[in-house]
């Protein structure tokens, strides 16, 4: 049955702040050291260390932020190790991810500089977990302050006269779990006496991040909000799309059944129930909506790639990612009023990442593609459309099986997302459009033929968008035809 949507143009309903489309990268398996740092001695073409391929990729889909170095490993990072001569710095285990050395060659100064190559905005955060206070005002001080003092005379003799521009910091990470084991009535104590010495020096304006809850711990979010709202400009939110049991097994990333594809869906479509209901906690403490949402870890968590570390968390990603990635951003869209910023896990070789690499190789996996497909939306203005979708039903259960977001440009182009979830069948859509008389139509679709389809060393192209043609414009109306696992955006004019 076909299925109808409305779309209003003329009815605004706030900006789509392009940090929603933010990355983040951990110390952890193949993500820095292979995946974005090799050295500046590496026979991989880089620069200053930093490998070009991957640079290049990520400034193709305008990353906006990037968020450092943790994770469960911020909160063992005690950054003093990480900079000055790399021959001097001092190796540690890295307890959290695989328990191999890690060396600190890339620290401050090297993500720096990877965010300025990526004209990115970087986002640091803290070690609260195993760090003092001391130490994290120290790092603000280093890495912001523009006169005499120890810290910023010691970023001088270390080659960075200037201080460089920070914007976001993050007060800790998950200190109800990796991050100390923490009840949130200590953490909000200990977040109220951190904040307090993270300052904002020359000019430099500082968006503090409270670590905020995992998944449905709606008592965690109360506690920060009612003793600790005042002290911050953002609360965290953690949630992984796990389609099986985390603990008992999380499900293959290829060659996975029918069902794990369905309860995937299912599983991504909660993070508009978790916004809703945290937003509702922030509503009570933060009527006017200062505080933004920080959704700062989210994506899919699947089984490693067998034969490959377990503490690497190195898994494929395929056409079912890029559905996920879709429904997110659809969802985030919907909240953007409340949801500033949202930190993909992560950027290179780790759960949902943009690329794979292997030695001197890259391939951009479906997740990279949808990014790309969906930067149109990047700060635009967020037009009302609605639909009421049909049902995509397997083993009695039932979800919408069409989702679509829309904005238009500063050019007044307007872009339609529209995800089809069913892994089966197709869709038949009809946009009634109103506001805006359209004189041309162009498109682009990404969609598969297998359920695990992806893209290998040996195709790196096996997965990625073409040109879409399968609508048709009629008076004031689009009539779409989408096929199964299908993302698909459509500029109007």
């Amino acid at each position: 049955m076909k299925q109808q949507a409305i779309l209003n143009v003329d009815v605004e309903q706030g900006i789509i702040n392009k940090n929603i489309y933010g990355h983040f990268a951990e110390h952890l398996g193949r993500c820095i050291y292979e995946g974005i740092w090799v050295g500046e001695d590496s026979q991989i073409p880089n620069t200053n260390g930093i490998r070009n391929d991957v640079v290049e990729a990520l400034k193709n889909i305008n990353i906006p932020v990037l968020r450092w170095p943790g994770g469960c490993f911020a909160d063992e990072y005690h950054w003093k190790d990480g900079v000055g001569p790399r021959e001097n710095r001092k190796r540690m285990v890295n307890t959290h991810w695989g328990g191999v050395v890690e060396n600190n060659h890339f620290g401050t100064h090297e993500f720096m500089m990877l965010c300025e190559m990526l004209e990115c905005e970087p986002y640091i955060c803290g070690n609260v977990g195993s760090g003092t206070v001391q130490e994290m005002s120290e790092w603000v001080e280093y890495m912001t302050f523009k006169g005499e003092s120890p810290m910023a005379n010691w970023r001088r003799e270390n080659g960075q006269e200037e201080p460089w521009k920070l914007t976001y910091f993050g007060v800790g990470n998950e200190n109800w779990g990796c991050g100390g084991n923490m009840r949130p009535e200590y953490y909000s104590d200990l977040y109220r006496r951190y904040q307090t010495y993270v300052r904002d020096y020359d000019g430099n304006k500082i968006y503090k991040i409270a670590g905020g809850a995992n998944v449905d711990d709606y008592n965690w979010t109360e506690v920060l909000m009612r003793e600790s709202a005042r002290y911050m400009d953002g609360l965290s939110l953690h949630y992984y799309t796990v389609p099986g049991d985390f603990w008992a097994g999380k499900g293959a990333a290829t060659g996975f059944p029918e069902g794990e594809w369905f309860v995937t869906m299912k599983k991504a479509l909660h993070m508009d129930t978790l916004i809703r209901k945290h937003g509702t906690i922030m509503d009570k403490y933060d009527p006017t909506k200062r505080i933004g949402m920080i959704i700062d870890e989210w994506g899919t968590w699947f089984e490693v790639e067998p034969g490959t570390n377990p503490g690497f968390l190195y898994q494929q990603n395929t056409i079912r990612d890029a559905l996920v990635a879709g429904l997110h951003f659809h969802i985030f869209h919907d909240h953007c009023d409340r949801v500033q910023m949202t930190n993909i896990a992560q950027t290179v070789n780790v759960l949902q990442s943009m690329m794979l690499t292997e030695g001197e190789k890259m391939i951009f996996t479906p997740t990279y593609h949808v990014f790309e497909m969906y930067k149109v939306h990047h700060d635009a203005t967020k037009v009302a459309i609605d639909m009421k979708a049909n049902n995509y039903e397997f083993d009695g259960e039932t979800i919408p099986q069409v989702s679509l977001t829309a904005s238009k440009n500063d050019e007044g182009t307007v872009h339609v997302s529209i995800c089809n979830i069913d892994h089966k069948h197709d869709a038949e859509v009809t946009i009634d459009i109103r506001g805006l008389e359209i004189s041309n139509v162009n498109g682009r679709i990404l969609t598969a033929d297998k359920m695990d389809a992806h893209n290998s060393f040996e195709d790196g192209e096996n997965v990625k968008p073409v040109e879409f043609t399968g609508f048709s414009l009629d008076g004031k109306g689009l009539d779409i035809t989408l096929p199964p696992m299908s993302v698909v955006v459509l500029a109007l004019n």
